[in-house]
């Protein structure tokens, strides 16, 4: 959007604490073994709940040619470091031992593959899971086997390559440090007269216009 590095200079000049910037907010790419796995699946869009050790999330993911976007991989963006791993809940709301269990004492005769399409799309299932245990009927369906599926779906663990980077990215993380604000006034503990406001202060908030919120409210108040 036209954004320079002119405020940090300006911090940096008055030797005013200044935290590391990335991208948040932003989608992330996978390694290349991913990519060629995942990336036929770009469009497919997957309600789950997404977390990490930092924060939580349910909402939906969206798979693209690169990697993984959507409403829950932007919020859990701005919460991951390079080389951490995430982990995708595909069915929280529904629980798969539970689910697969009902079908086999109900003797169901239907292939895994077509009773996982019940509550995941066709192409991820077929992506996602080997082809000979899809092709099992559920009534055929071992204890252990119906444990490995649930683990599968509800702990999937990612490791993202990187980010997308600013290119796509909705905020930056870091900047100028509240510690070298007023709470009430945002000028400058050290210098009077100098003020920083919106997203070169480190404030980030989640998708749904807060950033936008902080912006303008922060600009108000100067």
């Amino acid at each position: 959007m036209g954004a320079t590095g002119f405020g940090y200079k300006i911090a940096k000049k008055f030797g005013l604490k200044i935290n590391p910037q990335r991208a948040g907010l932003v989608p992330f790419v996978f390694n290349s073994e991913d990519q060629q796995k995942f990336g036929q699946l770009r469009g497919i869009s997957i309600f789950c709940r997404i977390s990490n050790h930092q924060a939580s999330f349910d909402e939906n993911i969206l798979f693209t040619h690169k990697g993984l976007s959507g409403p829950a991989i932007l919020q859990i963006s701005s919460y991951w470091n390079s080389g951490e791993s995430i982990e995708i809940d595909l069915s929280p709301n529904i629980k798969i031992t539970d689910f697969l269990n009902n079908k086999k004492d109900q003797g169901t005769k239907t292939t895994l593959k077509n009773t996982l399409t019940e509550l995941l799309p066709k192409n991820f299932v077929a992506t996602f899971f080997d082809s000979d245990i899809l092709e099992k009927r559920v009534c055929d369906l071992a204890i252990d086997e119906i444990s490995l599926i649930a683990k599968k779906i509800h702990q999937w663990l990612v490791y993202p390559q990187t980010t997308e980077g600013y290119r796509t990215a909705e905020v930056t993380l870091g900047g100028v440090s509240c510690d070298e604000l007023s709470s009430k006034t945002l000028e400058t503990n050290k210098v009077k007269g100098l003020y920083f406001i919106g997203e070169v202060v480190d404030v980030t908030g989640w998708l749904g216009g807060y950033n936008f919120q902080w912006a303008w409210a922060s600009g108000q108040v100067v």
